[in-house]
């Protein structure tokens, strides 16, 4: 599987996001009368309210915003994968999303580029582009995907990797991370803890590390998919 793919024009990917509002009570009112509104479609229990339900409101584009994306990178050394890692998080989204787009327009734009991450195509590549969008900033060019052919689309999947076609089923980072016998990234922290960790801790590199794991995980995967070996702790660096 992928034994085509060169991993070293792939940047692998992940984003954390929150809530834009601590609480629903802290939300402007006409937000509160559009977050009710989602809300009656996302209740799995009649008792359930918009203020139960609120913490969910950071997966939604229109209600959430970016606090990190994380990203790495392979190269060689001889045989041998090095795997580096960079984020870009702060209390500012316009400003992390401009460093972001910078960075993917400058070392990323050539044709032979993709992007990979874990549920990406259904999560993380449109959260970027609509939040770009809301912040007035333009696209990358990689996720500017309007009227482009199916082959021109440099988005990598490795969930969708992991169908095979079957859309039956949602297979998480961490059910496939232990399949394949990969450390967990969950070690600490998983992604319904973050708008907590953000807004009630205010704990941003805490949540950086989880989100720089959950990249590493995800490179994991391609190289399992390649049937290579796992990149060991010394062949993962940080920026």
């Amino acid at each position: 599987m992928l034994q085509n793919v060169d991993l070293t024009k792939i940047l692998v990917l992940d984003i954390e996001t929150v809530p834009q509002y601590s609480s629903y009570e802290k939300m402007p009112e006409t937000w509160q009368y559009l977050w009710k509104k989602k809300a009656a479609s996302l209740k799995k229990e009649e008792d359930q309210t918009e203020i139960d339900i609120y913490p969910r409101a950071g997966i939604y584009a229109e209600f959430g915003k970016i606090v990190c994306i994380s990203c790495g990178f392979f190269s060689k050394n001889g045989s041998e994968y090095l795997f580096r890692v960079k984020s870009f998080y702060g209390e500012e989204e316009k400003q992390l999303l401009y460093e972001f787009s910078a960075m993917l327009n400058t070392h990323f734009n050539k044709p032979d580029h993709s992007l990979c991450a874990h549920n990406g195509k259904e999560f993380d590549y449109p959260f970027i582009a609509r939040r770009c969008l809301l912040n007035g900033l333009e696209i990358p060019a990689i996720l500017d995907i309007a009227g482009k052919k199916p082959w021109e689309i440099s988005l990598l999947d490795t969930m969708e990797l992991w169908k095979f076609g079957d859309y039956k089923s949602y297979t998480s980072l961490e059910l496939l991370a232990a399949s394949f016998n990969i450390p967990t990234p969950k070690d600490d922290i998983d992604g319904s803890m973050v708008w907590k960790v953000y807004w009630e801790e205010n704990n941003l590199e805490r949540i950086n590390t989880y989100c720089q794991k959950d990249v590493v995980t995800t490179a994991q995967l391609l190289l399992r998919f390649k049937n290579e070996k796992l990149l060991q702790e010394s062949q993962v660096q940080l920026l």
